[in-house]
């Protein structure tokens, strides 16, 4: 029995100064890698480039008709046109920017008279001045003052029986207007813009003195598409 007690007393004795030559059990380092933040950024997340200035090129629909507070008897409707130009984006600070532009645009009227249809197609240049807020992504809007610049002017006389056009590009250099404009757009990708907008004269159109037309304003819709080109 003492035999048997002294063997189990050795075993357990060689026993612990093994486990103690061992030391403690060690577990490989799991390794994680992480990635640089820039590419962190394009894989978890889609790149915001609001703060970079862009330049583009934009254009559409206009839908135009005349504003005329003195004279109830002067009635029109509207006509059908376009515009087109460049246009510009510089950051200022989130989420404001300042979005000028440079458009050839198409304004006009139509009028139903005693002699028959009269239409009036007037070009400009216009200017619009814009600061651009964006209120969520893919969702702006803009408001500010646009410089307008009429450039030429074709008057249609339709009697039912004959048409007859007149062009007028005299006159034209003191023929510039003050405007007004507010509108929203929806960012379809990060290149294309739906755009809505809304454009009214500050100033009266100087019409002829001898001319039965009154002085006016021009108001404009327009709907159209903006590519933004980084």
């Amino acid at each position: 029995m003492k035999k048997l007690l002294f063997l189990a007393i050795g075993l357990l004795t060689m026993a612990a100064s093994v486990n103690a030559q061992d030391g403690p059990r060690r577990y490989p380092r799991r390794v994680v890698r992480r990635l640089p933040p820039q590419q962190q950024s394009h894989r978890y997340r889609p790149v915001d480039d609001w703060y970079k200035p862009k330049v583009g090129i934009a254009g559409g629909l206009n839908i135009s008709n005349t504003v005329d507070a003195y004279n109830a008897d002067f009635s029109t409707s509207s006509v059908a046109g376009a515009h087109i130009g460049l246009t510009f984006e510089v950051p200022i600070a989130y989420p404001l920017s300042f979005a000028p532009e440079f458009l050839f645009s198409q304004k006009g009227y139509k009028a139903e008279t005693p002699d028959g249809t009269f239409r009036q197609r007037t070009n400009f240049i216009d200017i619009p001045l814009l600061a651009k807020l964006r209120v969520t992504r893919g969702f702006n809007i803009v408001v500010g003052p646009q410089l307008t610049f009429q450039t030429s002017t074709r008057n249609t006389y339709d009697d039912g029986f004959s048409t007859i056009y007149r062009d007028n590009y005299d006159g034209l250099r003191d023929k510039s207007y003050l405007s007004g404009l507010i509108g929203v757009g929806f960012d379809l990708n990060r290149n294309a813009e739906l755009r809505f907008r809304y454009a009214l004269d500050f100033n009266q159109n100087r019409g002829d003195a001898n001319s039965s037309i009154p002085d006016y304003r021009n108001q404009v819709f327009q709907i159209g598409l903006g590519f933004k080109f980084q």
